[in-house]
């Protein structure tokens, strides 16, 4: 039987909080984390390479020098465990973290279920998500390198946000490209990031080769992660002074969400608690990479076995509609070729309010461990989503991103399911980020003009024919 203890100010002894009335978990700064995990290691088998778009060989370092600087390459491909988290950027990370974890005790009753129901809350960051736990070491790497700028997408404006902020604690010049569609509907977004100082350009734009062509077919005009994300690494790879960062996707960019996860297995032990339901949204993956991973170790070393559940858009499923292939993280084709869960890199997916999610394909990772059979997922309506945002605000008092709305809404599900059950399990979500800047979404929905869209297998059948075909390159013999 465990509880809290809280120290005394006064006293300076400890006293027993109630285990019934708690709400928030909270660690000292001296608890944090200093080292981020590498899950990769602890898998069954490594994931496949990514691939040279031009030989369709496996890659090097070499290879990722005209976009990255070395040290973010090394933890790309990096076969430890563990990684320290660099001073400088434990420094910064101490202006939020370690983040709250709160027991949404409100919402369980709202609901009347046995199950006990955590959230992560990232929304107390500077930029108000997740996205500055790799914002910030992304940008101290580039500037230890010498850049002077860095590029890049967003498509929620999350991301561009969390850049523009780290760029300007380390001095770099900042350039985002905003998917076109999230550009006209989050106006504010644009004036947060440019009050960090960043330059914000809506994709598709004139300012490269790969906007103007991708702009010229009508069924772009709204813009997508994947031409967003061409956009930024034309720029990159033709000014030496200047590297791309990504805000999702690779694999430095999950390692450096797991304080997220380590941070929540150290605060559920707090309270004698262990997961039975892992849930977190998906649209490139560093969300859930970074709550999901270091719990993913404990079940593989048998320590515990919660069920690990990803919750994707049903407009955009690369996991549950995507098929498991080689593909271009992006849509003109530059970058390079990595083997994932992909609807094809051409779809434009639909302009949903979760525009952080409207991403073409899964990280590898997370593809190959769901390959691996070690999670699964699920495509929710962004109706549902919002109906569960709903019961959320209403009860919590926190208004959640668009994003975990999608986790939101499963761990409602989850919830209703253990009432008529009875089974008291116990559920843990990520909530990412407030939507403070996602307002218009609630108004579409409250005014009850939000819609979800049919979605049929013609959706991704045009884009996925553009899948290249490309076989992975036989392993070397021994």
């Amino acid at each position: 039987f465990f509880v809290l203890e809280l120290a005394d100010p006064k006293t300076k002894k400890q006293k027993m909080a109630d285990p019934k009335t708690f709400t928030k978990i909270l660690l000292d700064e001296s608890e944090m984390p200093t080292q981020w995990y590498n899950i990769i290691p602890d898998l069954p088998s490594p994931p496949p390479p990514p691939l040279h778009p031009g030989t369709h060989q496996p890659i090097g370092p070499p290879d990722l020098t005209p976009l990255f600087p070395m040290d973010l390459i090394l933890q790309e491909v990096s076969t430890e465990s563990y990684i320290d988290i660099p001073e400088p950027v434990l420094e910064v990370y101490r202006s939020w973290r370690p983040s709250p974890l709160f027991r949404a005790r409100r919402l369980e009753k709202l609901l009347g279920t046995p199950a006990r129901i955590y959230y992560k809350y990232e929304g107390v960051s500077p930029a108000g998500s997740h996205k500055p736990n790799t914002s910030v070491p992304q940008a101290y790497y580039n500037a230890k390198a010498g850049k002077k700028r860095v590029t890049t997408e967003t498509g929620a404006g999350q991301w561009g946000t969390a850049l523009s902020y780290a760029s300007a604690l380390f001095g770099l010049e900042c350039e985002v490209w905003q998917v076109g569609s999230s550009y006209d509907a989050k106006p504010y977004r644009r004036l947060m990031m440019e009050t960090f100082g960043a330059k914000v350009h809506r994709s598709p734009s004139d300012k490269t080769e790969a906007g103007v062509k991708l702009g010229a077919d009508p069924k772009n005009r709204t813009g997508s992660l994947g031409i967003a994300i061409s956009e930024a690494v034309e720029v990159a790879a033709k000014n030496e002074d200047t590297a791309y960062a990504l805000g999702s996707v690779l694999n430095h960019v999950l390692l450096h969400q797991t304080i997220i996860g380590e941070e929540a297995l150290k605060q559920l032990a707090k309270v004698g608690e262990t997961p039975d339901l892992i849930v977190g949204c998906t649209g490139g993956g560093s969300n859930f990479a970074g709550l999901a991973f270091p719990f993913l170790r404990e079940k593989l070393k048998g320590r515990m076995n919660p069920e690990i559940r990803a919750c994707e858009p049903a407009s955009c499923p690369s996991l549950t509609k995507g098929v498991y292939k080689y593909d271009f993280g992006d849509t003109a084709g530059m970058t390079p070729l990595v083997k994932m869960h992909t609807l094809g890199h051409d779809f434009i997916p639909d302009p949903i309010h979760a525009g952080g999610l409207r991403y073409h394909g899964m990280a590898p990772l997370i593809s190959h461990i769901y390959e691996l059979g070690l999670m699964t997922a699920v495509a929710i309506p962004q109706t549902e989503c919002f109906e569960a945002a709903m019961q959320f605000v209403r009860t919590e008092g926190i208004v959640p991103a668009p994003e975990p709305t999608h986790a939101i809404a499963v761990a409602v599900r989850e919830a209703l399911e253990c009432k008529k059950t009875g089974q008291e399990k116990v559920i843990l979500t990520a909530l990412c980020g407030h939507g403070h800047f996602d307002l218009a979404a609630y108004e579409a929905f409250l005014g009850g003009t939000m819609e979800d869209q049919p979605i049929t297998p013609d959706m991704f059948k045009e884009a996925m024919s553009t899948i290249p075909d490309v076989q992975e390159p036989a392993a070397p013999k021994e």
